[in-house]
């Protein structure tokens, strides 16, 4: 492992994590204490977007007051943490992670989901030793993932923007990718359509196994 290998910055929810089932029942949960009508998969992965009061915008028609966005984020997670139990990793995961490892490359997690929540969940998985680095969010949720992901890259010294491939489930996956100076890889198992992903402009691909093979040529 060295400043010329490719590393991967892995997404969490909706990428190593398969949890779209438990986002979907979470965001109806939360709608239900509102008023809001429940939406099904295929509605969300239209019109998701961050920052995520701009979804709730493209839903309700309006963007929510900062007094209805605190109470949407605060129910849906506390829902979630319900939700999530029964989830597990896309599939292949262990196998991905450990073939990357194994090949002498490096790779890390950055996460919007919180910090302190993220690392016991990635750790019951036995999974945490796979990485250089694990980062969630820390501060307010509901931003993008730019500024988040410059500080992660800066954090490992060992690894070179330019030759890092970011590969994740949202379109602000790849925003924060270009905005770091990093590759992305889009994956279409979480939150998007693939028509979503496709407006990104950067690879998009319907298995984490394609999306490693694309990281493992893409910077060379």
């Amino acid at each position: 492992m060295g400043k010329h290998a490719t590393h991967i910055v892995w997404d969490w929810n909706g990428t190593l994590f398969h949890d779209i089932d438990a986002v979907i029942g979470a965001t109806n949960s939360a709608f239900a204490e509102i008023g809001l009508e429940p939406i099904t998969l295929e509605t969300y992965r239209e019109l998701y977007c961050v920052p995520v009061p701009r979804f709730y915008e493209r839903l309700m028609g309006r963007m929510p007051t900062e007094a209805e966005w605190l109470v949407m984020d605060e129910a849906f997670h506390r829902h979630y943490s319900t939700h999530r139990l029964g989830c597990e990793l896309a599939e292949g995961v262990h196998a991905l992670l450990e073939g990357w490892q194994s090949a002498g490359r490096s790779q890390s997690i950055l996460s919007m989901y919180g910090h302190d929540e993220l690392i016991p969940i990635v750790r019951d998985f036995g999974i945490e030793s796979r990485f250089v680095r694990v980062d969630g969010r820390t501060g307010p949720s509901g931003g993008t993932k730019s500024a988040h992901m410059v500080r992660h890259l800066a954090a490992m010294e060992s690894v070179d923007p330019a030759r890092t491939v970011v590969i994740g489930d949202a379109v602000d996956d790849a925003v924060a990718a270009q905005d770091a100076g990093a590759y992305a890889v889009l994956y279409t198992g979480g939150s998007h359509s693939r028509g979503s992903l496709e407006t990104a402009g950067v690879p998009v691909v319907d298995t984490l196994a394609e999306a490693v093979g694309l990281a493992g040529e893409i910077t060379f």
